[in-house]
């Protein structure tokens, strides 16, 4: 109790080292070993991403002052939530919730792509026409909202301690912003890392043009979940230095790295004829 409250009182400081530290490091090492040469320009792209984080953390300010962690410690509080109900360690408790929670992000990552209407939202997030740290941050403000709306009711549910709420949140934040650098790493690491953690080069692959490629490697922070349900693809057809990033029917720089064009995208066009798990390769639509 005594953890949480200390957890629950300087969470947003928490959060705040550990992403400013993630972020340094990840923009020094795409600059000292990148993976790929860069096909668009940084400038453009990082003031366009860039602003789109502040934009979220102003509105998530705003409208959820006490977000996940203030749910985690009301929900504690009263005694809700199935974890609750199984009486385990308080150890075993924060290791179930993390994983819970990680589980919860695979699931609704594929819900984004499989339903029309929130696919539409997170095309924001598929439409960065090149890939580096600031793509695992830039997420159109609707698509946060209800990130943050399934999250406050799977912390509910499971009654997970606050403490286990803010490990979640400072891994998924560092790995996200891990697994989307554009960072070299040996062949034999990535090999062994990828049963541990998401790497670039397995999450690269869901960011690839082509669809039944965007319609794998699922996972943000454990990499175990595309294997169990069978959405793992290990690596692109064309290869990761030839393939082709982004979505094929937005491919405007200015829409697709301006902050006005990537709060339009969930507006514009029909997106028709996108197939979740297309597994075999053909003509896209």
């Amino acid at each position: 109790m005594i953890l949480d409250a200390f957890i629950a009182s300087h969470a947003s400081a928490i959060r705040l080292g550990s992403f400013l530290g993630a972020f340094a490091l990840l923009v020094l090492w795409e600059m000292l070993s990148p993976r790929r040469p860069r096909r668009t320009s940084r400038r453009a792209r990082w003031t366009g991403n860039l602003g789109l984080v502040i934009l979220n953390s102003l509105l998530l300010r705003l409208l959820f002052p006490a977000a996940a962690v203030g749910a985690a410690a009301f929900a504690t509080a009263h005694g809700w939530g199935l974890l609750g109900l199984a009486h385990l360690s308080a150890g075993l408790t924060v290791v179930i919730a993390v994983v819970a929670l990680d589980l919860t992000i695979y699931l609704q990552h594929v819900m984004l792509h499989a339903v029309p209407v929130f696919w539409r939202l997170h095309r924001v997030h598929h439409a960065d026409l090149d890939f580096d740290v600031t793509t695992g941050l830039r997420f159109h403000p609707l698509e946060i909202l209800l990130s943050l709306l399934i999250k406050l009711a799977a912390i509910v549910l499971l009654g997970a301690p606050a403490v286990s709420v803010v490990i979640f949140e400072v891994l998924l934040n560092a790995t996200s912003m891990f697994n989307h650098g554009n960072v070299r790493l040996p062949a034999a690491a990535d090999r062994m890392l990828r049963w541990l953690i998401v790497t670039p080069d397995m999450h690269r692959v869901h960011h690839s043009i082509e669809d039944d490629e965007t319609n794998s490697n699922f996972g943000f922070n454990l990499p175990w979940w595309d294997r169990l349900f069978g959405t793992y693809r290990p690596q692109p057809r064309a290869g990761h230095d030839a393939m082709t990033l982004g979505i094929r029917t937005l491919r405007r720089p200015r829409v697709c790295s301006g902050l006005p064009g990537m709060l339009a995208i969930p507006f514009i066009g029909d997106g028709a004829g996108y197939a979740i798990n297309r597994r075999s390769w053909g003509p896209s639509a």
